[in-house]
């Protein structure tokens, strides 16, 4: 039986692509499971991590509270939604939130289970299968508490249902098995049509000709032959690729010069303005005396040195973003970064006529980190508090020790305009704006609180904002303390500006 060109080209093309489709189709639903599992365990391991910082103080206790240890069990299983059960290194099972206190002396050894025994091991086991208590198939996973001080060894593990899971896999790789049964649907239809344009490859041609004269790169010419005609298709689909991937990079360039110039404005002006404040000052007759002219001029001296090391910033922050950038670790009192920062912030909130207020205990133990880096993060949270602060208004910058996590806690509260709840988790996103037309007017470009967020994990930090009552934001860092130091006791003090 002899087949036309138009059926064999049909055919052949339908046959490819049949078996393209079975191969990605079992490939991605082995890539489903195998995604929808790495997400559970991520998310366990979160739960799990979290419920063992919150069980370690009575785990640090010898022996650990019985009732208590089962009640927060208890406690945290209704927050993560999971089965939470504490073991012993004996493989004795101390607390689980899915049994009743009298059934827990009843329930068998556990150091043979594969995730406790893996922890004991490695610090950290999974598993997954039917629980002989519950009699459903659970996600385990398991690990190591060792609270300090001490050598006692502790499991905390977590137990997630595989229900919901495996119904969403089910649903994933339904809704995937349709999308490949239509693409196929259309692959027939498409195959048929491109066989009968081998008939007219000229007048396609010719078309897509035009097109490429008008400056459009989107159409295609089908190219199913070697003879000359789609020799011409071929060069002709190249050069509309070519000419499409140059006009695309160079939009992408101009995209980027665009933010790049305006991150510049954005980190350079604090600065400047508070290099020029202080020339003016000096013009206006503090140059007469001889102390204050002084003090002037190292305060000048050092934001001309911070212009210089916000230039770097600004170039190595993909490197921040990325981790590649190291921290100099050293003691770092907040006394210091809080000062240094004022010095070059008070012009500003001067012209506005804000109220500045300072409160730092004497006590405050200081920081391991970069102290020019701190002060960079704290003018970057307090330029925005001046810039989005209505005139007359009030900034505090407070600090505290936080005993529970053994962290510093600094605060800069404002009573400005506030960030809306829906856009309050995306401030920290390279470039977001919350009001893009008014963060342009005052020369904001959404950088600021990303190098703050970049910065701040680099220290092994936290920041987050929160709403300030009864008006404004409050952003919140919290940075690990030094255990072995404290600041130099200076009385706490409220100074105004």
């Amino acid at each position: 039986m002899s087949f036309s060109i138009r059926w064999k080209v049909t055919l052949g093309t339908l046959l490819a692509i049949m078996l393209g489709l079975v191969v990605a189709g079992g490939l991605a639903f082995r890539s489903i499971e195998q995604l929808e599992l790495a997400r559970a365990e991520e998310a366990l391991a979160a739960r799990t991590g979290l419920a063992a910082l919150a069980l370690q103080p009575l785990l640090d206790r010898s022996p650990p509270p019985l009732d208590r240890l089962q009640t927060q069990a208890r406690e945290l299983g209704l927050q993560a939604n999971a089965r939470v059960t504490v073991i012993d290194q004996d493989g004795l099972v101390l607390a689980d939130s899915a049994l009743s206190d009298d059934a827990i002396p009843a329930l068998a050894n556990h150091r043979m289970r594969p995730e406790i025994a893996s922890a004991l091991a490695t610090g950290r086991g999974t598993d997954i299968r039917q629980s002989d208590t519950t009699g459903q198939r659970l996600f385990y996973l398991a690990m190591r508490v060792i609270p300090p001080g001490t050598h006692a060894i502790s499991i905390v593990r977590l137990a997630m249902p595989l229900t919901t899971l495996e119904s969403r896999i089910r649903d994933l790789q339904q809704a995937l098995g349709i999308a490949f049964g239509v693409a196929f649907a259309v692959s027939v239809l498409l195959s048929f049509f491109i066989a009968r344009g081998l008939t007219r490859p000229l007048s396609e041609i010719a078309v897509v000709a035009r097109q490429l004269a008008g400056g459009s790169f989107e159409r295609r010419i089908p190219a199913a032959s070697n003879d000359e005609v789609g020799v011409l298709a071929t060069t002709l689909n190249q050069m509309a690729d070519q000419l499409d991937h140059d006009i695309t990079a160079l939009r992408r360039l101009e995209t980027v010069r665009k933010d790049f110039v305006a991150n510049v404005s954005h980190e350079l002006r604090t600065p400047l303005t508070s290099i020029k404040g202080y020339v003016e000052a000096l013009l206006d007759g503090a140059k007469d005396h001889p102390e204050e002219a002084t003090r002037f001029l190292q305060i000048i001296l050092k934001q001309s040195d911070r212009l210089n090391l916000i230039l770097e910033d600004l170039l190595q922050l993909s490197q921040i973003e990325s981790g590649r950038v190291q921290f100099r670790q050293e003691p770092v009192g907040l006394r210091s970064v809080v000062e240094r920062t004022l010095a070059s912030i008070k012009p500003l909130a001067e012209k506005k006529k804000h109220t500045l207020s300072v409160a730092i205990p004497p006590d405050l133990p200081p920081v391991s980190g970069d102290e020019d880096r701190l002060v960079q993060v704290l003018t970057n949270l307090l330029d925005n508090a001046v810039k989005y602060t209505p005139e007359g208004g009030a900034i505090h910058v407070t600090a505290r020790p936080v005993r529970e996590d053994e962290t510093v806690e600094l605060t800069v509260a404002d009573t400005g305009i506030g960030i809306p709840d829906t856009d309050r988790p995306r401030v920290f996103e390279r470039f977001y704006r919350v009001d893009k037309a008014r963060s342009r007017e005052m020369g904001g470009t959404g950088l600021g609180l990303a190098i703050v967020k970049h910065i701040v994990e680099g220290h092994g930090g936290q920041v987050w904002v929160e709403r300030n009552d009864p008006s404004g934001s409050r952003f919140i860092i919290r940075l690990p303390a030094l255990k072995d130091l404290r600041e130099t006791a200076q009385p706490s003090r409220d100074t105004t500006a």
